[in-house]
C-alpha cells in the first residue's frame, strides 16, 4: 500500500466568499516562484518577459511558459512567478541566464486582493501609500502587512488591484487578519440584510 502526498493549499480551508463585494480574495496557490541572483540580460529574452529596469518594479507578459512575473528584490536580486506546472522547465532554463536560482515555490503563497475597499483593508496594517498617484501599476515593495512580511505587487493601480505574496507559515494568520480589516466595510451591507 502507497501512501500518496496530498498538496495543500496553505488557505485552502478559508472562505473569502463573505468578505465581497467590499474585498475580493482569490488564492493562486503553487505557483513556481524561483529567486534569481545575478541574472544577465538575456534571461529577459530567453523568458520573453522584459525584466524589470528600475527599483521596487515588476513587468509581466506572456512567455512560453505561460503568465510570467519578473519582480525586482534587490539590487542583484529578481523573483521569477510563473504558472505551478513549469517549474522544472522553467528552472532549468533560469540557470543558463543565472549566478544562483533557488527554487522557494513553497515558501510562499499568492493572493490576489481587488474590490472597491481594497486599499481601505491594506491601510489598516500597512504603512505603504497605495493611491495610484504613489502606488503606480507595476510597482512591487517588500513590506510589513499586520506585522507579517509579504510582497506587494500592484497589477493594476487604477482599479485597485494586488497582489500580496505571503509565507505559508503566516497565511493563517493573514487570512483572519484580512476577515477583520474587512469586516467594518461589510456592516453597511450587514445592516440592510438585517432589516
Amino acid at each position: 500500500m502507497t501512501v500518496e502526498a496530498i498538496r495543500r493549499s496553505p488557505l485552502g480551508d478559508n472562505d473569502f466568499t463573505a468578505l465581497a463585494p467590499a474585498l475580493l480574495v482569490v488564492e493562486r496557490p503553487f505557483l513556481t516562484h524561483l529567486t534569481v541572483r545575478g541574472a544577465d540580460a538575456g534571461l529577459g529574452a530567453a523568458l520573453g518577459v522584459e525584466l524589470p529596469s528600475a527599483a521596487c518594479t515588476f513587468t509581466s507578459g506572456a512567455s512560453p511558459f505561460g503568465p510570467v512575473q519578473v519582480a525586482w528584490m534587490g539590487p542583484d536580486e529578481l523573483l521569477v512567478l510563473a504558472p505551478a506546472d513549469v517549474q522544472v522547465e522553467l528552472e532549468a532554463l533560469v540557470r543558463q541566464y543565472a549566478g544562483a536560482v533557488v527554487d522557494v515555490s513553497a515558501q510562499r503563497t499568492t493572493v490576489e486582493l481587488s474590490g472597491p475597499h481594497v486599499r481601505d483593508v491594506l491601510a489598516h496594517g500597512c504603512s505603504i501609500d497605495l493611491h495610484p498617484t504613489s502606488a503606480r501599476t507595476g510597482t512591487c515593495v517588500q513590506t510589513l502587512l499586520a506585522r507579517t512580511g509579504i510582497v506587494l505587487l500592484v497589477r493594476d493601480a487604477g482599479r485597485g488591484e494586488f497582489t500580496v505574496l505571503v509565507r505559508s507559515s503566516f497565511a493563517a494568520y493573514f487570512a483572519a487578519w484580512l476577515t477583520d480589516a474587512a469586516l467594518e466595510y461589510q456592516l453597511p451591507q450587514l445592516a440592510v440584510e438585517l432589516r
